[in-house]
């Protein structure tokens, strides 16, 4: 027995031995990915040495002596830290992803190659002239990845997945700029829920969302389409699984979805120091890496420190010295789905202006890892690519094209954000914003000169008269048609506005021309608490004020969606417990902190009244279909005004229930829940306990990969569409933080070279570098760290040097 426990104990150890040895190698093996940060190194085609100087966060300094270089360079340092994101963005846009991730992925191909994504950034590179200033740029900063991905190693995650390296092409490029302008807009999973509403349930079902045009504005002191779309059950079915598959798809590949922002400029009349004050914070689903790379540019004649996405090499945010800008999204309506009639004849003909005219085809095959390929038929109306055809075994009766503004304009985006980067005068930003025309953006811009704007960047659609684009169209009538677009001067836009100030949050704005814009603009709460806190201060800002607002957790939609209802809540009372928890809701002021209970509350309560009133008439499908909407926010509002509403009864039952029996329904369950997932005891219903932040790598989804790639999860305050925009979906608790603040920036002209700014994770994407995860904990404190900018400041704050050489 003692031979037996002896050889025993010798197995294990020899197991142990392998299995530390494995552990060493794996680790080894990964450091040797690690980024070089000091030294020298030769790079093909520079013309000059590039000096480049590291930060303690990880942020490069880049000095070049002509702009050739400093983008090739900035390429190839991009690279460095970011290749594997960089390569998932590439195949999300081309539709690649079940290459290298399997036949789970395939969906999510063939909806991103029916989107034209590729084919349309293969036609647009055509139009870039790579002989001016903003084509020079581009090719020089691919080229500079394409030199790293061919002679430096390779990211860990490709010897994992097999990725085969491929060069990257402008029309990568154009291809994640599409898919950005893809991300923006909520058209796909808006339209077909309303529509359904519309035409399966009624115009009294309808009234709860707000589809109105407000001329004067949400924030300060409808129109009807004309007629059902013929869509069969298997369309609805069809149209909600595009919507959710979209969603699904920027999960698995990690690839940010962009959802909306906050950005404001303030009067240097109305500012301590004088000078203009910038703050800006896109709001953007948190992925691992993180959305931005950050990176000091300087070249003789320009500098610029930049925010930075993936294969661009032009800032999406930035400042220097003498100007800076932030972007928000618009939210404007640039997609149109369009219900077409098919030849019964000839199912490849849609009527079209009185005739048949025949669907263009092009035939494309999607590679699947460990699988055999699959053939896709796409087609294309003269309204646009066949959306429906995306999942051919849910195909319903009726053709749906989708229309899309980036689809039908010339978007000349690189040279626009190529002269924004150097936009130091209002009228040179105002003509760069002019250049956007798809994905719609807000521009708020400032300057040292003391100048401050805002531009809603887009090409906005004519459509005929009264038609409500928030539904899908008939393609056999005037609606779907489109006479033109609308000039740049229409469009919302400021400069110096007497009130001192200039505030965007995603909310609908005033066109100075009076042209309505359509759009899914987000809840004007986060806007109205935005400009309240502007308003009430009229002098001495600082950057301490912006950081503030910036962190403030509070709006009044919740309050104001309890206000009608807490009479009912204390009616429904059923012990003491019950009462003390409804005269904490009855006292909220709707602030989100993380040591409150308040907001668990109202958050399940919320929930629970949208699946109790609602389900019911819009099954599981188009129901979870609304929930990823902005669309189900406006409308619980007026809901809980409403006790007449036909929302409140319940199709299941025979008996017709009121609101006070669903809104008591929902209130029971949102107590059951909360006990049954948190326990009896209330310090589990702290709103931090319940809203945690995760930052996941598409392969910490793998387990136990999970342990290794990602970060979290990390108790947050701030919530769903509160200036700390950390949001939460609608659902049951615990929540997981689906987008927020993806950095937050705060610039005073009178000091640029003191601006603030912080990453919600770290700037390096490489697994085990030491900016892989440096600055997650000061961002859910609400610490911001300094983008240097001053030459005195980055040789102090300098942790290594990298010299890049021409090669010989």
């Amino acid at each position: 027995m003692k031979r037996l426990f002896k050889v025993l104990f010798v197995l294990l150890m020899v197991l142990l031995t392998v299995a530390a040895i494995a552990l060493a190698a794996g680790v080894w093996h990964a450091r040797s990915k690690l980024p070089q940060r000091s030294g020298s190194l030769a790079l093909e085609g520079l013309r000059a040495p590039v000096q480049v100087n590291w930060d303690e966060r990880g942020v490069p300094h880049l000095q070049a002596q002509s702009e050739a270089d400093l983008y090739r360079a900035l390429g190839f340092l991009h690279a460095q830290d970011r290749l594997f994101q960089m390569e998932m963005m590439r195949r999300l846009a081309r539709g690649e992803l079940a290459e290298i991730l399997g036949a789970n992925l395939v969906d999510t191909d063939r909806l991103f190659r029916t989107l034209e994504l590729r084919a349309h950034a293969e036609e647009s590179v055509q139009r870039i002239d790579f002989k001016g200033p903003s084509g020079q740029a581009l090719q020089a900063y691919l080229d500079g990845i394409n030199e790293f991905q061919d002679t430096r190693p390779l990211p860990l995650e490709f010897g994992l997945l097999g990725i085969q390296p491929q060069p990257y092409t402008a029309v990568d490029t154009l291809a994640v700029a599409g898919y950005l302008a893809y991300s923006f807009a909520a058209g796909l999973r808006t339209e077909p829920v309303l529509t359904y509403v519309r035409d399966q349930l009624g115009p009294d079902y309808l009234r709860v969302f707000d589809l109105d045009w407000y001329p004067l504005g949400v924030v300060g002191p409808m129109a009807q389409s004309r007629g059902p779309a013929p869509l069969a059950q298997a369309d609805w079915q069809a149209l909600a699984r595009v919507a959710e598959v979209s969603q699904q798809a920027l999960g698995l590949a990690g690839v940010p979805l962009f959802e909306g922002s906050n950005a404001w400029a303030i009067s240097g009349r109305r500012t301590a120091s004088g000078k203009p004050l910038l703050a800006g914070d896109p709001h953007i689903s948190f992925a691992l890496p993180a959305v931005w790379y950050e990176a000091h540019l300087k070249a003789p004649g320009f500098e610029l420190y930049g925010h930075f996405l993936g294969l661009n090499p032009f800032a999406l945010l930035g400042h220097n010295q003498d100007f800076g800008w932030s972007l928000t999204m618009f939210q404007n309506d640039d997609m149109d789905l369009v219900a077409l009639r098919a030849n019964p004849a000839n199912p490849r003909q849609v009527a079209y202006r009185g005739q048949w005219v025949d669907l263009r085809r092009r035939e494309e095959l999607i590679q699947v890892k460990d699988g055999e390929p699959v053939s896709l038929t796409l087609q294309r109306s003269p309204h646009g690519p066949l959306i429906h055809q995306v999942f051919p075994d849910s195909l319903g009766q009726s053709p749906v094209a989708l229309w899309w503004t980036l689809l039908e304009s010339e978007n000349p985006v690189l040279d626009a954000f190529y002269e924004l980067n150097r936009a130091d005068t209002l009228a040179k930003a105002r003509s760069a914003a002019s250049k956007i025309h798809a994905p719609g953006v807000n521009v708020v811009w400032a300057s040292a000169s003391g100048d401050i704007g805002w531009w809603a960047a887009a090409r906005l659609v004519q459509r005929a008269a009264a038609v409500n684009p928030s539904f899908i169209l008939s393609g056999d009538s005037a609606e779907s048609e489109k006479p033109g677009f609308y000039r740049f001067a229409d469009n919302p836009q400021e400069e110096n506005p007497a009130r001192g100030y200039i505030m965007s949050a995603n909310h609908q704005p005033v066109p100075r021309s009076g042209v309505p814009v359509p759009g899914y603009y987000n809840l004007p709460d986060r806007a109205r608490r935005l400009d309240q806190l502007l308003r009430s201060r009229t002098g001495g800002w600082t950057v301490q004020h912006s950081q503030a607002l910036q962190l403030d957790e509070t709006t009044d939609y919740g309050p104001r969606v309890l206000r009608p209802l807490l009479p009912l809540l204390r009616e429904m009372a059923r012990d003491p417990v019950e009462r003390s928890l409804i005269d904490q809701l009855a006292e909220w002021d709707g602030r989100h902190n993380a040591g409150s209970i308040a907001p668990t509350l109202f958050n399940q309560f919320l929930y629970e009244l949208a699946r109790a009133a609602m389900a019911d008439e819009l099954g599981k499908a188009q129901f979870a279909n609304l929930l990823r909407t902005r669309a189900i926010d406006h409308a619980l509002p007026r809901l809980a005004t409403d006790p007449l509403s036909p929302w409140w009864d319940d199709r299941r039952s025979e008996k017709k229930e009121t609101r006070n029996d669903i809104v008591q329904r929902a209130w029971q369950a949102a107590l059951e829940h909360l006990r049954e997932e948190r326990g009896a005891a209330l310090p589990g219903w702290t709103w931090g306990r319940n809203h945690q932040v995760l930052h996941a790598h598409p392969l910490g989804r793998i387990k136990p990969l999970d342990w290794v790639f990602n970060i979290g999860p990390l108790e947050v305050s701030g919530g769903r569409e509160i200036p700390n925009n950390l949001s939460q979906p609608l659902g049951p608790a615990p929540w997981q933080v689906t987008y927020g603040p993806s950095t937050r920036r705060l610039i005073d002209f009178a000091a640029p070279g003191q601006a603030l700014s912080i990453n919600p994770i770290g700037q390096s994407g490489v697994l085990f570098d030491a900016h892989y995860s440096d600055q997650v904990r000061d961002y859910v404190a609400g610490r911001y760290q300094p983008m240097h900018l001053d030459a005195a400041d980055v040789r102090k704050a300098t942790r290594s040097t990298l010299v890049l050489q021409p090669a010989r």
